[in-house]
């Protein structure tokens, strides 16, 4: 009955192959749509991070207010996390004069001081402890920061030489390794599940700069309008189709649940 429970009142989706799948193709919209806003459009980075931060602000507190898991809703809202991640992280490595080094590392200090927070006041960082506003707002504040950071080290590897290809190809093996410590259960699995939502978001950032930087830069120079538009409907395609219900979640309260 408590395992029951616990699935019926969280408003974060069950951690499974599926929830990757559409993670990383959220990311990767989220870069694509980002540079969209502010390099086709010319909006910039700063109104474009403020346009991104405005939606983003009004999503959470609409899944935060819901009753249950919605899935659009909840997908709608990590969208939103993360092209505001691509235009923030922009912003600062490019506008402020830090470079990818300097935002990548304070990117990383908030990301910890957000956790830390987060279990200094409640215990536990585990998303399985998700289902109460105060939960909820610790976890959106740590997908964001954490969003931020993967567009900040998805620049910096791509801009060590490497390439877009080459970056991506570093963040696949990270996440093959992350995924072989949690199968034969080498690392805490909350640690492994907060490394694989950090390592996606640079992964989709590689893919999306690889999608539409120009050919001289090493990209394929694809609309960015267009390429957003399909991914959205790949999207919202594997919404559909794979399984979106809220669930169990890496983490102690999940086992001791069951």
């Amino acid at each position: 009955m408590p395992g029951i429970m616990d699935k019926a009142s969280t408003k974060v989706p069950e951690v499974t192959l599926g929830f990757w799948i559409v993670k990383i193709a959220a990311t990767t919209l989220g870069e694509t749509g980002g540079d969209s806003v502010t390099m086709t459009l010319h909006w910039g980075y700063l109104a474009g991070t403020a346009l991104f931060f405005c939606l983003l602000v009004i999503l959470v507190a609409a899944q935060i207010v819901a009753k249950r898991f919605h899935p659009f809703l909840y997908w709608a809202t990590i969208v939103a996390s993360t092209t505001f991640g691509t235009t923030m992280a922009d912003f600062a490595d490019r506008s402020l004069g830090i470079g990818y080094s300097g935002g990548a590392s304070f990117l990383f200090l908030l990301l910890m001081a957000v956790l830390g927070a987060w279990y200094a006041a409640l215990g536990s960082i585990s998303v399985a402890t998700v289902s109460k506003p105060s939960a909820e707002a610790f976890y959106w504040a740590a997908i964001t920061v954490s969003q931020t950071l993967g567009t900040a080290l998805g620049d910096w590897m791509a801009d060590t030489g490497l390439g877009y290809e080459g970056g991506a190809l570093v963040f696949c093996a990270a996440l093959a390794a992350v995924a072989a410590a949690y199968y034969w259960q080498m690392l805490s699995p909350v640690f492994l599940f907060w490394l694989a939502f950090i390592l996606t978001r640079p992964l989709g950032a590689t893919v999306g700069d690889l999608l539409d930087k120009p050919v001289g830069d090493g990209g394929f120079a694809l609309s960015r309008p267009l390429a957003s538009a399909v991914i959205a409907v790949l999207i919202v395609i594997c919404i559909v189709l794979l399984p979106q219900r809220a669930g169990s979640h890496p983490g102690e309260p999940a086992t001791k649940a069951r």
